[in-house]
């Protein structure tokens, strides 16, 4: 999941510099949109994300019928996956939204589609943006302690709503939140045949 969390650290030349213009190695993020630090982060809070969400849900084998996983629901899991891609480009196409709010938007939309395939994961959709919020939470609470000036340098607060709760923009907190919904069906979506043991008939 770290893998496949990683690319995301790529879409960072969308939010260059409406959204915010952080500090970077060698100032690539200011030079070219792109960062190093990105992908590590977006690598990081993957595995890190992954471990927790495993912790609080032990997963566990479950029986399908036959006619169960050939339902016609389950043929859309790899469609689904996409579903943030194209409300994304529909917004930035035809609204003036602030990358950020298509983002938070999209994801949103992609945790709700994510309920067609596998409404059994209803709870576990919303634990996975609250755990996303709060490891936002840790990341921003380890940095503004000592850079308390770090979101009004680097941010474009006047861009935005300028809500900060406890210091951090809200709209940080809204993209944790929809990213982590999203983010909890990736695998599900991915691997739901290797996740189920088919009922063998005798």
């Amino acid at each position: 999941m770290s893998w496949i969390t990683m690319p995301f650290g790529l879409t960072e030349p969308l939010f260059v510099p409406e959204y915010w213009h952080p500090p970077s190695l060698f100032d690539f993020a200011i030079k070219t949109g792109f960062d190093i630090e990105s992908l590590i982060f977006s690598f990081a809070i993957g595995g890190i994300g992954t471990v927790l969400y495993n912790l609080l849900f032990k997963r566990r084998y479950i029986e399908m019928a036959h006619t169960e996983r050939g339902h016609a629901m389950h043929r859309l899991h790899i469609y689904i996956l996409f579903v943030p891609v194209l409300v994304f480009l529909v917004l930035s196409l035809f609204t003036d939204l602030n990358h950020i709010y298509c983002g938070i938007l999209a994801m949103f939309m992609g945790g709700l589609a994510t309920l067609y395939c596998r409404p059994d994961l209803k709870g576990k959709i919303w634990v996975g943006g609250l755990l996303f919020t709060l490891l936002y939470f840790v990341y921003f609470g380890s940095i503004i302690p000592f850079y308390p000036d770090y979101v009004e340098l680097y941010w474009n607060l006047e861009n935005l709503t300028q809500i900060l709760v406890l210091g951090i923009p809200i709209e940080e907190l809204l993209f944790a939140f929809t990213f982590g919904m999203y983010w909890s069906g990736l695998n599900e979506h991915l691997y739901w045949k290797k996740l189920m043991k088919p009922i063998i008939i005798s």
